[in-house]
C-alpha cells in the first residue's frame, strides 16, 4: 500500500511539474520601453480617449454644462489642449501659452475643436520622440511653481491633468445620457 500511495505521489508531482513547465511562455518576455517610449506610450493614450470624445460628442451639445458653474463640453477640451501647451512651449524654448483659456468663440465649429486638440497632442508627442530618454532630464521652469522641473515629470503631470478631464468629461456624457467611447462594448 505504501509502494503505492508513493507511486501516486510521484506521478503527482510529474504532472504538476509538467503542467507548470507547459505554462513558461515559449519566448522570453519582451523588454521594458523606454521612459521615453514609456511616456509617448501614455501621452498617446490619453490623447486618443480626448480625440475620440471630441469627434464623438454630438456637435448640438458641445455647449452643454452638467450645471451652469461648470465649463461648457467645447470649454472643458480646450482647456485640457491649451494646457498641453505649458509643457510644450517650454521644452521647446518657446513664449508660455497665455494663462487663459482659449475662447470657444475663437473655434467657429466641432471640427475647429477637435483640430486644436489632435494638434495639441500630436504636438507633444513630437516634442517626446525628439527628446528621446536623454532629452526628458532637460530642465525648464514650470511656470506654476516657479520651480526648474524635468521635462519628462512636467509631460506626466499634463498626463495626469488630461487624465482628470477626461473622467470630467465622461461625466458629461453621461449625464446628457449618453455612452463614452471608451464604455461602449468593443467590436
Amino acid at each position: 500500500m505504501k509502494t503505492a500511495f508513493r507511486s501516486v505521489a510521484a506521478f503527482t508531482v510529474f504532472l504538476v511539474a509538467l503542467a507548470a513547465q507547459s505554462q513558461q511562455p515559449k519566448t522570453p518576455p519582451k523588454p521594458p520601453l523606454s521612459p521615453s517610449q514609456s511616456l509617448l506610450e501614455s501621452w498617446n493614450d490619453i490623447g486618443r480617449k480626448l480625440i475620440a470624445m471630441a469627434e464623438d460628442f454630438p456637435e448640438d451639445k458641445y455647449d452643454f454644462k452638467p450645471n451652469p458653474a461648470e465649463r461648457a463640453f467645447s470649454e472643458q477640451l480646450l482647456h485640457a489642449a491649451n494646457a498641453n501647451y505649458f509643457f510644450i512651449k517650454p521644452a521647446n524654448g518657446e513664449k508660455m501659452p497665455p494663462a487663459e483659456d482659449p475662447k470657444r468663440d475663437q473655434f467657429k465649429d466641432k471640427a475647429a475643436v477637435v483640430a486644436f486638440v489632435k494638434k495639441s497632442f500630436a504636438d507633444g508627442a513630437t516634442l517626446i520622440t525628439k527628446k528621446g530618454d536623454s532629452g526628458l532630464n532637460d530642465l525648464v521652469v514650470d511656470p506654476f511653481a516657479n520651480q526648474q522641473t524635468r521635462i519628462g515629470d512636467m509631460a506626466w503631470g499634463l498626463i495626469e491633468h488630461s487624465g482628470e478631464h477626461y473622467g470630467q468629461l465622461v461625466v458629461y456624457y453621461r449625464v446628457a445620457g449618453l455612452v463614452p467611447p471608451e464604455s461602449r462594448p468593443k467590436k
